[in-house]
């Protein structure tokens, strides 16, 4: 009989894939991805025997019919299981979670009937005996390689990553094989070429050094910034490894740090540069900055529009609809700007759509902008996770931040060896140098005080905790008239607040009335300078933040260029963030005898020291890192549980789209040409989605105020906002409106 593992067009078969010819060239394609991880050999024989279930007789009738479901992904798993003895049974499980994975995900040990226990004792052979008794698998090779991966003190973390590296390449080699079978059926060959970053470092260092050539040291700053440009990038040549980079807002970390990583790929031969940014809506700009500096090879990347659902948009032959996703990012550009979310939350995945990442984030330089946002509960395991991909597959993290965080493990017990690894001169002196603002307390201030203190300042900013509290800030001051007033907030589309923050920019350059009401959105990365500011009570980290947007560029007096920190009556805050705020002021009373100075490094120290030492190693994640780590009688990784318990963001928010101007329309338009894959379309409309509530899309929905465009062709990928009523020029998006809006829309 002839085994296949593919469908094709022809009735006789003719232009189906066989099955050892899939075989062999995904054993084959995921060696080629380990082999720089280490783990070519363990790679290989997982991507051998990753389809080993579809010498079952009856997956030819999942061939024909793409109703009947066959269980394809166990019997590789139980082959490579009961072959295995003694030592190498470990080795056999780890290849085991991959094979069984590669459609459903990364299963736990034990526990759920899909866990690797339970689908072991289940099977029941229906393969050729003579088949499988012809395979020879030598699993001496992988466990080479596997020692060769872990540490004494961390042997079951870092045993789980490779496996998970292991998942990524099997995966990824999967899916291109079977995208190639049907992209020559179709005609159709998806554009995936990336130039490599060795290619590019000679010119992208030539246009980086012709940038920063053109800034004049004209003035102290200037001068200040070129000093702590050369200094970072003097320790490019450090070792590969863990790195701190403390520079104050104001002194350019941001280009500080691309040259570091430009140069740091080039003296030790990185792979990829990937930036990562706490806020899906700095990611825009920061990629753009970069585009607009080094040019093509940057890719922007972030959960704006869900990857899964991408995955099912295509319209192939249907086994190969389930596999092939065409869609899903596997970071193979060179450059690469994302988000904490994407990054973290794809390292701790156990879907194939989230993992297949994972291998081209090896051999990186990653950049951590504004490291302080790093979710305390979760902390603890993402230290760890950075560790072994230093240790293991040749990454360099730089945690680069205004305010350092307590992560070193002289501050920190279980924390990261830093000592002697920080890139910027003398962060002290530099907090004294680049001082240009001062933090104040103002105490309880409510609305009507806050629009009063708004009347007073012709260029002022405001930054509250929520989207609703700005909004109604926004609005209360509208009704007093105050000129020159300007809301920011995530309501309101990537493309859009671009605009609005460009128009800031161009009314504080000229001296024209600005007065700016906005989250915290504003804080990470958004170069505006105000004369002064008020920020509600948050973490000190925040506040500092906050501070950096007033008298940035050192124009006015610092005596009077003010943060002041205030208590916003009768508005709920998130429990973290209570906590961080009262934090600060337990802070800001030690430090009152000494003037009360909290943005000196002493007042940042103490604030994070109490924040993660005072909290205790259980609620930063200990239990969750320690879950990890295999007990060696078996490798009990629950991959599934920790996935779903590792979630930076709470809150279930999902994109909707809106009709922006002519270049969203057009792209919206193209949702309906089938030749044009779902991950172009997304990347062209993510600078036009708001990121809402589940809930709120689902009423918008309901009422008729918001639908899935071709949803015969792209399903429930792209949902776009139908009455564009509700999306308001200078708030955004109001989608409270929805639940009163079924046959009353008059109400608007």
């Amino acid at each position: 009989m002839t085994f296949y593992a593919h469908s094709g067009n022809q009735p006789d078969r003719s232009d189906w894939q066989l099955l050892p010819d899939h075989l062999d060239n995904t054993a084959r394609l995921a060696a080629e991805r380990a082999e720089p991880r280490g783990l070519a050999a363990a790679a290989a024989l997982t991507g051998r025997y990753h389809d080993f279930g579809k010498y079952d007789p009856a997956f030819d009738r999942v061939l024909n019919d793409g109703n009947v479901r066959v269980d394809h992904s166990t019997a590789g798993a139980a082959l490579l299981h009961a072959r295995a003895s003694g030592a190498m049974r470990l080795v056999s499980e780890v290849l085991c979670y991959p094979i069984l994975g590669h459609h459903a995900g990364l299963p736990d040990r034990t526990g759920a009937d899909s866990s690797m226990e339970r689908r072991l004792a289940a099977f029941r052979d229906p393969i050729d005996p003579a088949i499988t008794a012809a395979e020879t698998p030598d699993l001496t090779p992988a466990a080479h390689e596997l020692v060769a991966r872990v540490r004494g003190e961390s042997l079951g973390f870092d045993l789980s990553l490779a496996t998970r590296m292991l998942f990524s390449c099997v995966v990824d080699a999967d899916y291109r094989d079977t995208e190639a079978h049907y992209a020559q059926l179709n005609g159709r060959i998806p554009d995936r070429d990336w130039p490599t970053l060795a290619e590019l470092l000679p010119d992208w260092r030539r246009r980086f050094d012709a940038h920063m050539a053109g800034f004049a040291p004209n003035s102290d700053l200037n001068h200040l910034r070129a000093d702590i440009l050369s200094h970072v990038r003097g320790g490019a040549t450090l070792p590969p490894g863990l790195f701190t980079l403390t520079v104050p807002t104001g002194g350019g970390k941001t280009l500080a740090s691309l040259g570091f990583a430009l140069d740091h790929a080039a003296q030790h031969g990185k792979r990829r540069i990937i930036y990562a940014i706490p806020y899906t809506s700095v990611t825009d700009q920061a990629a753009k900055i970069f585009r607009d500096l080094l040019g093509d090879g940057v890719l922007e990347h972030h959960s704006a529009i869900d990857d899964e659902k991408l995955a099912r948009g295509d319209k192939l032959a249907p086994e190969g609809k389930e596999k092939l996703r065409l869609a899903m990012e596997d970071w193979a550009a060179p450059l690469v700007v994302t988000t904490n979310v994407q990054l973290f939350e794809s390292l701790f995945a156990a879907r194939p759509s989230r993992c297949r990442k994972l291998h081209n984030i090896a051999g990186s330089v990653i950049i951590l902008d504004e490291a302080q946002c790093l979710p305390r509960k979760l902390l603890l395991p993402t230290l760890r996770m950075l560790e072994a991909l230093c240790a293991h597959y040749r990454c360099s993290v730089v945690l680069c931040t205004a305010t350092q965080p307590a992560f070193d493990s002289r501050q920190l017990e279980q924390g990261l060896l830093l000592e002697g690894r920080e890139l910027a001169p003398d962060p002290e002196a530099l907090a004294r140098r680049l001082r240009r603002a001062r933090i104040v307390q103002g105490g309880e201030m409510d609305d009507p005080a806050l629009v009063a203190a708004l009347r007073e300042t012709p260029q002022g900013m405001v930054i509250v905790n929520s989207r609703a509290h700005a909004l109604e800030l926004f609005n209360a001051a509208r009704a007093e008239g105050l000129e020159g007033l300007i809301h920011l907030t995530t309501r309101q589309y990537p493309a859009h607040r671009r605009a609005i923050i460009a128009e800031i920019r161009e009314r504080l350059k000229s001296g024209a009335p600005c007065r700016l009401i906005a989250t915290s959105l504003i804080e990470a990365g958004v170069d505006l300078s105000f004369p002064r500011g008020w920020r509600a009570e948050a973490g000190l980290d925040s506040c500092v933040q906050a501070a950096g947007r007033v008298n940035r560029e050192g124009i006015w007096p610092v005596e009077d260029s003010t943060l002041t920190v205030f208590s916003a009556p009768g508005r709920k805050v998130p429990r973290e963030v209570e906590k961080a705020a009262s934090t600060m002021r337990n802070v800001a009373a030690r430090h009152a005898a000494n003037g009360g100075d909290l943005l000196s490094p002493a007042a940042i120290r103490d604030w994070f020291e109490d924040m993660y030492w005072k909290a205790g190693p259980d609620r930063l994640g200990l239990k969750l890192a320690k879950a990890m780590i295999a007990d060696f009688k078996t490798t009990n990784f629950p991959f599934r549980t920790t996935a779903a318990e590792y979630r930076m963001i709470e809150t279930a928010m999902v994109p909707i789209i809106i009709r922006g101007d002519a270049a969203a329309q057009k792209s919206m338009d193209a949702l309906g040409v089938e030749a044009i894959p779902p991950a172009q379309l997304a990347r062209a409309l993510q600078p036009y989605t708001v990121q809402i509530p589940a809930r709120a899309r689902e009423l918008l929905i309901r009422n008729g105020h918001a639908s899935f465009h071709h949803p015969e062709l792209r399903g429930d990928q792209f949902c776009v906002l139908d009455n564009h009523s509700l999306y308001h020029g200078d708030t955004g998006l109001w989608w409270e409106h929805a639940e009163y809006l079924g046959e009353e829309s008059w109400l608007l």
